[in-house]
């Protein structure tokens, strides 16, 4: 297997791979030169950014925005994103329809082995982010590997999310717990 299918495929890999370090070269670009852009290119702005996410339809992101390769990341219909997001996409992260992102929000997949040997091999790993629909995570809030968040979740503000939730759920806390349930039959 080569490094890229390696990590795509959750399994240890060398970020130092060439093929690896060009197509974050090639993100590191995108990102850039749309972050760089005034609100006069705003259509430049948004073409470069639809090439860093897959996005169905209406992709809103106001720079800066930095991930890692671009090429891990789907997003439904209108997703959201306000300043200074980050995604860190060395596996999928899947993102639902009519979400949200306050500014500042981060999103790691990548991941580090906690055993120290393993850790200086200079390999690393990444696990699947999974945000449901209509979801609104709270700006200064991380989203850390591995992390399934169902439809209808609320994230709070500077929450640090280290586990899975279902839907219907207001969430908030370092590390991020239940605050409430929500009934999203009155709305």
């Amino acid at each position: 297997m080569t490094e890229k299918e390696k990590m795509l495929a959750g399994l240890m890999y060398k970020p130092s791979d060439p093929e690896l370090e060009a197509a974050r070269y090639r993100a590191r670009m995108l990102f850039q030169k749309a972050n760089a852009l005034t609100e006069e290119s705003k259509a430049e702005r948004d073409t470069l950014f639809n090439q860093l996410i897959d996005a169905e339809d209406n992709l809103r992101i106001e720079p800066p925005f930095q991930c890692d390769y671009g090429f891990n990341i789907k997003a439904g219909k209108n997703f959201f994103m306000n300043y200074g997001c980050c995604i860190l996409d060395v596996a999928q992260v899947s993102i639902g329809d009519n979400v949200m992102f306050a500014p500042n929000v981060q999103l790691y997949s990548a991941t580090h082995p906690i055993e120290a040997n393993s850790r200086n091999s200079g390999k690393e790993l990444g696990k699947p982010i999974s945000i449901g629909n209509n979801v609104w995570v709270g700006g200064n809030s991380t989203i850390c590997p591995g992390v399934t968040l169902g439809d209808n979740v609320v994230v709070g503000a500077g929450s640090v999310v280290t586990k899975s939730f279902p839907d219907d759920v207001v969430i908030a806390g370092n590390p991020a717990k239940i605050i409430k349930t929500i009934n999203n039959s009155k709305s």
